[in-house]
């Protein structure tokens, strides 16, 4: 009776997934940018990001539209009393994807654990000699100097051990840059002398699997069919990648895309016009677009200079232009108010006046001439970069400042930024796990600042490290609120601001949650 009830339960199975089959749907997502690669630990920009989230899954994840933690390939964890050590029971059934480049033989176990994490943290790794690599977002969080050892329990069991405390680490499981990669398709790579495809072929868990990418046009992934939870009802999932805001408005409408990446403020109003057709996802992201400056050259090495800058920009009349429907914040420090540990006492100041005197005291009574790069992509915390420059442009020139605007395309701009070639340049963050540290630590900390072009202050430091392994949550919010007066200080950054988060969508598409970050998730997203 036992064998007929399964092969019943068997074939009502198959009669489902063939009946979604047949009513499936392709999707398709107009993104903003082109993905910089698919392995998910060498990228931090949010349009990889949205990419390789789809293929790969960490130990933890976030539970849809909130910052809250849930297993994912880890169905528990246990965290030492005093927080220098995490232990993780992987989940059991997993299997990584089956591509056109590799076939796994094995379900998923600390093998892969370990072969990820120590890509991370082992510069000998026989991986990274094959590949080397810069894993940026594990670079910059000093991964390498924080993990004390990982140790492989048996199969299923997996231990981190930290040099000291960290009360903020267990979150990290859940970001992008931890996807858990297969260590069978690593030695297969490494066997065939293709080490550096673990960048252009990914292979993962999550509920879609990698089939094609047209650089700089389409990415195509489809469902998953070996997924361990349940089916995706949408098969083809299509990446159409479209820079221009106004053209992913004008696909949107004609139902050339079904989703698009967030757009501007001055891009609802024709959206507005057609709920008939179109229907709009908002959120008060935790995110922050900002100017950093290049403290290893002149003349932003000087702070003098770096406040001179900031507080000759007019934010109010920049936020008229830029967000005219009002629900944007100013920026005054490194994270949004809505996050534990906001200085509410801080305030940004505009006073051209004061601004020439700091000039003269830096010896630049005459003025001087800077480059200022303009972000050369829209984001909601930065809707035109190009537009953004221009008006602190005209603010600089009234202290005597004269700038000369400059962008590349996108990938070409991180790899410039990150080389130092800049002076002030146009960035930002989103967060994902609404705690301070997830803004100050990758960005602000020294760990973050390998060449000296970034901010790296011992007094700063020391605030956040302390903040870092103190589980009391008021002591907390009291050395990040202590930090923030330090930034506000030297000002390694100009804060400009935080933005609500706008994605459009076609009526048609169900299950689209957004994430607090503004990310898109297309699990268990389809269209009716």
């Amino acid at each position: 009776m036992k064998s007929l009830q399964l092969l019943f339960r068997v074939a009502a199975g198959a009669a489902l997934l063939a009946a979604l089959a047949v009513q499936a749907k392709p999707l398709v997502f107009c993104s903003d940018a082109s993905p910089e690669g698919f392995d998910p630990g060498l990228w931090d920009s949010a349009s990889t990001n949205t990419v390789t989230h789809q293929i790969f899954q960490g130990l933890v994840g976030f539970k849809r539209g909130s910052t809250e933690l849930e297993p994912a390939l880890a169905t528990r964890w246990e965290i030492a009393p005093d927080a220098r050590s995490i232990t993780f029971e992987l989940r059991q059934g997993v299997r990584f994807q089956t591509t056109a480049f590799f076939k796994p033989t094995r379900e998923f176990n600390a093998d892969d654990v370990l072969f990820t994490f120590q890509r991370f943290i082992d510069p000998q790794h026989p991986f990274n000699k094959a590949f080397p690599a810069n894993f940026i977002y594990p670079s910059n969080l000093g991964l390498a100097k924080l993990i004390a050892g990982i140790d492989k329990l048996d199969g299923h069991h997996i231990r981190f051990r930290l040099r000291q405390p960290n009360v903020t680490f267990l979150a990290n499981f859940a970001m992008a840059w931890a996807g858990i990669h297969s260590a069978e398709y690593g030695a297969q790579l490494l066997r065939e002398g293709r080490a550096r495809q673990i960048n252009n072929q990914p292979v993962g868990t999550g509920p879609y699997r990698f089939k094609s990418y047209a650089k700089d046009d389409v990415i195509r992934l489809e469902a998953n069919p070996d997924y361990w939870g349940p089916p995706q009802r949408t098969e083809k999932l299509i990446f159409a990648i479209s820079r221009e805001p106004n053209v992913r408005v004008q696909k949107l409408l004609a139902g050339e895309c079904h989703v698009a990446a967030a757009l501007r403020d001055v891009d609802l109003a024709s959206l507005d016009k057609r709920p008939d057709v179109v229907k709009v996802a908002k959120a008060p992201a935790l995110n922050i677009s900002y100017l950093s400056f290049n403290l290893r050259k002149p003349p932003t090495d000087q702070r003098l200079v770096r406040e001179a800058l900031d507080i000759a920009i007019d934010r109010d009349s920049i936020f008229k232009a830029l967000f005219p429907r009002g629900d944007a914040l100013q920026a005054v420090s490194a994270f949004p108010p809505a996050i534990p540990g906001y200085n509410k006492a801080l305030k940004n100041e505009y006073n051209p006046a004061r601004a020439r005197a700091l000039l003269a005291e830096a010896g630049f009574a005459q003025g001087l001439d800077i480059e200022l790069w303009a972000l050369p992509v829209t984001r909601p915390h930065n809707p035109n970069g190009q537009l953004m420059a221009q008006l602190i442009q005209q603010d600089w020139a009234r202290i005597g400042v004269r700038a000369s605007i400059k962008t590349y395309e996108w990938g070409e701009y991180l790899k410039r930024a990150n080389n130092g070639e800049h002076s002030v340049y146009m960035s930002g963050w989103a967060g994902e796990t609404g705690d301070a540290d997830e803004f100050l630590t990758p960005n602000l900390s020294c760990a973050a600042n390998t060449t000296g072009v970034k901010f790296c202050n011992r007094e700063f430091e020391a605030l956040i490290d302390a903040a870092r392994v103190t589980p009391d949550a008021d002591k907390r919010r009291q050395l990040y609120e202590l930090a923030q007066v330090v930034f506000k200080r030297e000002r390694p950054w100009i804060p400009m601001a935080h933005s609500s988060v706008y994605i459009p969508m076609r009526r048609d598409v169900q299950g689209l949650v957004m994430s607090p970050n503004g990310s898109v998730d297309f699990e268990n997203v389809y269209r009716d």
